[in-house]
């Protein structure tokens, strides 16, 4: 099974896009509250693809593609089309500079929830590994 869906970079296309991934990981029985943890995770890549990758351009394009590669795993890859950006430039929010960024805490927050999170394409896509089941606690 996989779904892959294009969007224009608009806010407006978050939501129906986390329903769709919330509702399919709530069919294939994941664990309670995994659905919730991996809507917040995709609301946050996808916002930060749309505002920070694209510039909020609803001329570019944001990608959302699931697939399963392991029983009870779900990959997803969130792939915008802006320039891209280094990682180690985002300032860690738990350090003392950090704390009054304005950036680098969407990141946190999704390494926070899903199990594996990297950047691939020099920062333009973010791959996002969960257990559906039986997965550690946090």
């Amino acid at each position: 099974m996989r779904i892959e869906e294009t969007f224009a970079a608009d806010v407006h296309n978050i939501e129906p896009m986390v329903q769709r991934v919330m509702d399919l990981a709530r069919e294939l029985h994941c664990d309670e509250g995994k659905d919730m943890e991996i809507g917040l995770a995709l609301q946050e890549a996808l916002a930060n693809a749309i505002v920070h990758g694209c510039q909020s351009n609803p001329s570019k394009t944001v990608t959302c593609r699931v697939e399963f590669p392991q029983p009870a795993e779900m990959l997803i890859v969130v792939r915008d089309s802006g320039p891209g950006f280094e990682l180690k430039e985002v300032p860690d929010p738990l350090s003392p500079e950090g704390l009054e960024s304005n950036h680098g805490r969407g990141i946190q927050l999704i390494r926070g929830l899903m199990d594996e999170a990297h950047y691939e394409r020099g920062g333009t896509e973010l791959h996002m590994k969960v257990l559906l089941q039986g997965g550690q606690p946090r």
